[in-house]
């Protein structure tokens, strides 16, 4: 293992529940594409698809009643960026961080996308270091406090679907969302805005895929709108 892929700190495994056997993995999932090679792009990948099962598995247990596509909206609500960057601010993940000089400088140790996939790559690290069974016990122990505050019969729309919903009712025009920046994998955020009837100034929204970015945009656009209308979000 290099020293430029030492972790800055040992505090990280402490917050995440996880000792390494193999350090290089944690250094790994906490290095940016921006830093250099090798970055955490292929553990991101791994873990995207470990967080889905983990917490499919969740839902499916604690849930026995609820359809498939009730638990879709569900798992889609809590594997979405806003909540996985949220949860890697609250076990310190920021500060540990491998990034560029003009990542670092630009803020990106607070940036959603960069949290987000921070977050999945230490799940897959920890599979490749300790096993499956661990990174899916990670799952569940870092989204613990989530669940159990789910309610499974509160709508789990996502953002666009309620924009569309919102405007057809009030038959209104379908937003259109045009793509600012469409960088290539790794380069960066995908940033968008809405247009919506309605509203003086278009919605903007960023992400690290363009879906990602165009829910957070009709996500600001519908609470504009609500606002307006003197409704509660």
């Amino acid at each position: 293992m290099t020293e430029g892929l030492r972790p800055a700190r040992g505090g990280i495994e402490a917050s995440i529940g996880h000792r390494f056997s193999r350090r290089d993995l944690l250094a790994l999932a906490l290095t940016h594409p921006s830093f250099g090679q090798p970055h955490n792009e292929r553990l991101e990948f791994l873990g995207d698809a470990l967080l889905n099962l983990g917490i499919a598995a969740e839902l499916f247990s604690r849930y026995p009643s609820l359809r498939e596509g009730q638990m879709s909206r569900l798992r889609a609500s809590l594997v979405r960026e806003e909540t996985l960057a949220g949860l890697a601010r609250e076990l310190g993940v920021g500060p540990e961080l491998r990034l560029g000089g003009g990542e670092a400088a630009a803020g990106g140790r607070d940036r959603d996308s960069i949290l987000a996939d921070a977050l999945e790559a230490l799940i897959a690290a920890i599979s490749i270091d300790a096993g499956t069974e661990a990174a899916l016990a990670a799952v569940s122990r870092w989204f613990a406090g989530m669940l159990d505050a789910q309610d499974p019969h509160v709508s789990h729309k996502d953002p666009k679907t309620e924009l569309q919903e919102f405007l057809q009712a009030r038959r209104r025009p379908l937003p259109r969302y045009e793509v600012l920046v469409f960088p290539e994998a790794g380069a960066g955020e995908c940033r968008v805005q809405a247009h919506v009837d309605g509203l003086p100034e278009p919605s903007p929204g960023a992400g690290r895929s363009r879906r990602i970015a165009e829910q957070q945009a009709a996500r600001h656009a519908l609470g504009a709108l609500r606002a307006g209308e003197g409704v509660v979000p």
